[in-house]
């Protein structure tokens, strides 16, 4: 969908740049080598993983597969989602977008290792998409994905749902 038309303009059209409360998901899609896919912001050039609001009648899940197609061209099935945890800490999750927009985000964050499709970058949002080690993330890197990042070693260590 992108931004034009989304829930998240509508609001905006309205509130113009306050704080917006918003639910959303992130998704770090792992490949067979083990290595996350990262992205690189079209805006400000940090790096991060697809990641996007909830639109109306949608759920999290909704969230990250329509985000993970917009973003990387690539189609992830809800069924292949697994939720490791959720980031919405105010101090960590509050953004404020080159625009001035600010959001305070309540991610649900999944984990996939499979996929189809053609990997192919979200000309509108994304500047690259690459593969590289969880441990050797690019940068500059999103200050909340650094988080999501700690969240899943984390859960893999402790084996439970991680909550920030």
């Amino acid at each position: 969908m992108g931004h034009t038309g989304s829930y998240i303009w509508s609001l905006r059209r309205q509130v113009g740049s306050r704080k917006l409360l918003v639910p959303g998901a992130q998704v770090l899609l792992i490949d067979a080598g083990g290595r996350g896919l990262f992205q690189q912001r079209a805006d400000n050039g940090v790096w991060e993983l697809p990641a996007g609001a909830c639109e109306e009648d949608g759920d999290f899940a909704d969230a990250a597969v329509r985000e993970v197609a917009e973003e990387t061209g690539l189609r992830v099935e809800r069924d292949d989602l697994v939720a490791f945890g959720t980031l919405s800490d105010p101090r960590v999750h509050t953004l404020t977008y080159p625009n001035g927009d600010v959001t305070h985000c309540f991610a649900l964050c999944f984990v996939a290792r499979r996929w189809s499709g053609v990997l192919s970058p979200g000309a509108d949002e994304v500047r690259r998409v690459l593969f590289r080690p969880l441990d050797a993330p690019p940068g500059p890197l999103h200050p909340p994905t650094a988080v999501v990042l700690s969240m899943y070693e984390r859960f893999l260590a402790e084996g439970r749902f991680q909550a920030r």
